[in-house]
């Protein structure tokens, strides 16, 4: 007999070590230095966005997908690992109490995510419709939080269901009446919010009703699913610190090996650079994430109107790229074979810095782009020669002496 009350206790004990364990070196202090900068620096400029407001600015379908979005994101984290496959499915019928204990923490732990998107809209919100005030937008709250828990209870009948097409034609059709809830919500348009309410309402009656009709839960899907989600924040941990958990997938990508390996020769002194290289392309970490940070750079450069902030934002991201690329020195070294080659420990560490150098300096030139486009010259000298200086610097002093 299985005491699902003491098993779920268990599971999830093993489950805030392991992910509180990561979380230490994914909020480290660079990082919190640097989310502190980026998320004053906008909330600065989103206040003096919000100042000159267009009136037709579309708010109501703003607020409309975010919050349906938030809504209908809402996953059931069940803990269930693979080998309980064999071992707790004959005693499924024990542990009812287990789930319940599962779309409770599945719930509680998405709240943040409501209140944190609710306070970002809220300006917005009220500089567009001043006359509905803060009491009608605490009322959209609470109607997201139980339209949420309709949802998450929606997904988890839907969990019983192994078509894949009706799953997702099922999370497509609760999407668009999530949006439409509050798109009318944010309005004042009570009438119409309470007709798509009902139409909600009667989905999620008849994912029930079908739900009803299987024999049991999906054990291997709930089981993927849950792997699905753990796999995705091993690989935000994964740029942070090394993750033995996380099997890296390696992607092909010929034209861009075949470009950047075109220059390296094959000598000895040169067989990391090869390597470090061809690492940076075909891995699934590395170029996803120096392509995001430049992205997400390139964007705060881009709409950001004074000068100082644009090279301040450019500055921060090339530290975050290179901090977050620095981790290429560790990818290889559970590989044993490296070690037995009659490579110099210099030449490794020379190949890490002259690649780091190389895209940090790319990104400087991408960034100045940016200011050349707006025909801002004095932004364009500053980041090309600041940059560039900067670049050097941190490789040569803090990089190196990590690496030491």
């Amino acid at each position: 007999m299985i005491n699902a009350k003491e098993f779920w206790n268990r599971r999830f004990s093993e489950h805030m070590k392991e992910t509180s364990r990561y979380l230490k070196y994914i909020f480290n202090g660079h990082i919190a230095v640097a989310l502190f900068f980026f998320l004053s620096a906008l909330a600065y400029y989103y206040q003096q966005w919000l100042a000159a407001l267009p009136e037709a600015f579309p708010t109501a379908w703003v607020v409309g997908i975010a919050f349906g979005l938030i809504a209908s994101y809402s996953p059931v984290r069940t803990l269930l690992k693979e080998p309980d496959l064999v071992f707790l499915l004959p005693a499924e019928y024990q542990l009812d109490t287990y789930f319940k204990r599962s779309l409770y923490y599945s719930f509680i732990i998405q709240i943040y995510t409501v209140l944190l998107v609710a306070a970002a809209l809220g300006p917005l919100y009220f500089a567009s419709y001043p006359d509905l005030g803060s009491r009608h937008y605490l009322v959209m709250i609470g109607v997201v939080f139980v339209v949420k828990i309709w949802n998450m209870l929606s997904n988890w009948w839907m969990l019983k269901e192994r078509n894949a097409r009706i799953r997702n034609i099922d999370q497509v059709v609760k999407v668009a009446l999530n949006v439409m809830i509050f798109y009318f919500l944010s309005q004042g348009e009570w009438l119409y919010a309470s007709i798509v309410t009902i139409l909600l309402a009667a989905l999620v009656l008849y994912t029930y009703s079908l739900s009803s009709k299987k024999a049991g839960l999906a054990w291997d899907l709930l089981v993927e699913k849950d792997q699905q989600r753990m796999r995705t924040f091993y690989r935000i941990a994964n740029m942070f610190t090394d993750v033995p958990h996380l099997k890296n997938t390696v992607k092909k990508r010929h034209s861009l090996v075949r470009a950047l390996l075109a220059p390296v020769t094959y000598k000895q002194s040169r067989a990391f650079t090869y390597l470090y290289r061809i690492t940076f392309i075909r891995s699934s970490d590395y170029l996803g994430m120096y392509l995001r940070l430049m992205v997400i750079g390139g964007l705060a450069i881009w709409f950001v109107p004074n000068i100082w902030m644009k090279i301040a934002f450019a500055i921060l991201f090339l530290y975050l790229s290179a901090f977050q690329m620095m981790t290429l020195w560790n990818h290889h070294r559970t590989n044993i074979w490296l070690d037995l080659y009659p490579i110099k420990k210099e030449w490794k560490q020379g190949a890490l810095l002259e690649w780091l150098r190389q895209i940090m300096l790319f990104q400087t030139f991408v960034f100045g782009v940016l200011f050349i486009i707006q025909w801002n010259l004095l932004g364009l000298l500053i980041v090309w020669i600041g940059g560039s200086a900067f670049s050097i610097a941190f490789i040569q002093s803090y990089v190196k002496q990590k690496l030491t």
